[in-house]
């Protein structure tokens, strides 16, 4: 596939170029030799705080594998590595400045996992089993990291209570990113859990984790 193929169906499209994006990067890949037979390849390459991290370069589009998601969106050839293609769905690139003099931005509404769990997990038992587990060998050890934990408060029928502790409390972005993952997990791992009930009291301590929004 080169650049001069048809466009992708747009509900087709992994990375969605704006206008002012695509009018950019169009600009840098004609300066290029051959742009014609140049991709601009997108990749996830790890994950700074709470966001993934990116590379974009322009790339001969014949290097893609066969399982890469390659498409076009105004004469520019798109190319996704297959381990970015999930990460990336729904993302678009664009050029904040409206005269397209700005640097390009990508927004994505995709976010890592903060607890770094990737697939199925085995895990037996109980309900309540099966969460102390999930807690002890994979959302504590990263808990970890930042000075906290999380333990099982109670189980209710199919409604779990737990509770974050530590340092938690103190590190204002990645806590809330932890709790979010806890939770997720929680429902991921051990779908018949049908509420995850958050018993911090998030107000205790110096600098407190949550506090109330004066503007709500």
């Amino acid at each position: 596939m080169d650049a001069t193929e048809t466009d992708t169906p747009v509900d087709q499209l992994v990375l969605r170029l704006t206008d002012e994006a695509l009018t950019t990067v169009t600009g840098i890949r004609d300066a290029e030799d051959d742009p014609s037979a140049l991709a601009l390849r997108v990749e996830v390459t790890g994950v700074r705080g709470s966001d993934f991290t990116y590379d974009l370069a322009f790339e001969p589009v014949a290097d893609a594998a066969p399982d890469d998601a390659v498409t076009v969106q105004g004469g520019m050839t798109v190319w996704i590595p297959a381990g970015s293609v999930v990460k990336l769905k729904g993302a678009t690139l664009d050029v904040p400045s409206r005269d397209g003099q700005g640097g390009l931005v990508l927004r994505n509404p995709n976010h890592p996992d903060p607890l770094g769990m990737d697939g199925a997990i085995e895990l037996t038992g109980s309900i309540e089993d099966k969460v102390k587990q999930l807690l002890d060998a994979h959302v504590n050890p990263a808990l970890a990291s930042h000075g906290g934990y999380a333990e099982l408060v109670k189980v209710e029928d199919t409604s779990v209570h737990i509770s974050m502790g530590g340092g938690c409390q103190g590190c204002a972005v990645s806590a809330m990113t932890l709790r979010d993952g806890i939770e997720k997990a929680i429902r991921e791992q051990i779908p018949e859990v049908t509420e995850v009930v958050d018993t911090t009291d998030h107000d205790a301590g110096d600098n407190p984790f949550y506090t109330e929004d004066p503007y709500a």
